[in-house]
């Protein structure tokens, strides 16, 4: 596959796609992520699956692009402390 420029994709772009595809599947399945959201987010666990997606759609649309990459690599960083830190609170 190449982009427009004409230039092959490379692996973080792929990844990209694929962290956006998983963000986009929080909408059209939210269900598949409940059992993954409820323990970290047991408050308003549906509003935070589509919020989860919407932060994950984003990221990877950020990483696929080498001129936005930089801005995805602090938003996953930046998501994943996040996430790390609901999850040690949850469990206290």
């Amino acid at each position: 596959m190449s982009s427009r420029s004409g230039t092959s994709l490379d692996a973080v772009s792929y990844a990209g796609i694929g962290v956006a595809a998983v963000g986009l599947g929080h909408f059209v399945v939210p269900q598949a992520f409940a059992p993954i959201t409820a323990p970290v987010f047991p408050d308003d666990t549906k509003t935070w699956t589509y919020r989860n997606g919407a932060t994950e759609t984003a990221i990877g649309a950020a990483l696929i692009s080498p001129r936005t990459r930089k801005i995805g690599w602090a938003g996953l960083a930046a998501y994943v402390g996040f996430l790390g830190y609901r999850a040690v609170q949850s469990r206290r």
